[in-house]
């Protein structure tokens, strides 16, 4: 549980910056769904609905997804469920049920980078962008792969090309948290083998996306490089070497299924 001594829903993204800049326990609140599974105290609560970032549109090169844009916007929408064979919508669609979807959003999913989250293993098999207010745009996967700063994200572009994708994931129950999840895409001879949840924030396995990519070896094969490469741990939910194991499976299906579509 978290606690908040004040709330405030400034009128600009300039304001919220300022009051999020101004001591150090304030925050920015998203749904507030996953702040639940852990124990803080914030000062300022900065909340977001004001500012017009939930919206989710096509534009010539991108669609652009705004970051109080809710895990059931992503699910119902019919733009995401044409492009990349509805991807997005079928990764967020089993988490929990539909109350939660209803508030979890994009931004702060993504901004935290949950270990566990659905949303970022199919964003990393996209040619996925984030922008922050003070950091600016960039490529996800280096997002991802820097250290915290305080910011926050404001929208996240998704790239429009023919890319072909498949989602794979295993939970206990279909509401529960993944033990694992996979996201495989192809655009053009380029693979991209992205795994999460294991149950470090997800990565893309590059030394197998690149054997995939070159396209002299079975889908078996692809899979246990993948395996191989990337680190799997252990928490209550499975094993480390649980994890390693089901991700052959998984990665396997999903290659398979991309490679059905032409």
């Amino acid at each position: 549980m978290f606690t908040l001594l004040d709330l405030v829903q400034p009128d600009t993204i300039d304001e919220a910056y300022q009051i999020l800049m101004a001591k150090r326990n304030n925050a920015i609140l998203g749904g507030c769904a996953f702040l639940r599974l852990g124990s803080s105290r914030i000062g300022t609560g900065i909340e977001l609905s004001k500012l017009n970032l939930n919206y989710i549109t096509e534009q010539t090169d991108y669609i652009e997804i705004g970051a109080m844009t809710t895990f059931r916007d992503l699910e119902t929408n019919l733009i995401l469920q044409e492009y990349f064979n509805g991807v997005l919508p079928k990764a967020v669609g089993n988490i929990i049920g539909v109350q939660f979807r209803n508030v979890v959003t994009v931004g702060a999913s993504v901004y935290a980078k949950y270990g566990f989250s659905d949303l970022i293993t199919a964003l990393l098999a996209l040619d996925t962008e984030v922008e922050l207010y003070k950091g600016g745009r960039m490529p996800l996967v280096e997002f991802l792969g820097r250290a915290y700063e305080k910011d926050f994200l404001t929208k996240i572009f998704i790239k429009k090309d023919q890319r072909k994708v498949a989602y794979q994931n295993f939970r206990s129950s279909a509401s529960d948290f993944p033990i694992l999840n996979v996201a495989v895409s192809k655009a053009d001879h380029q693979w991209i083998i992205a795994v999460g949840a294991m149950p470090s924030r997800a990565k893309i396995a590059y030394q197998a996306s690149a054997e995939l990519s070159k396209g002299n070896l079975k889908c078996d094969d692809i899979a246990a490089i993948a395996a191989d490469e990337l680190v799997f741990g252990t928490n209550a939910k499975a094993t480390g070497e649980y994890r390693k194991a089901i991700s052959k499976v998984l990665i396997t299906r999903a290659i398979q299924e991309v490679l059905q579509w032409k």
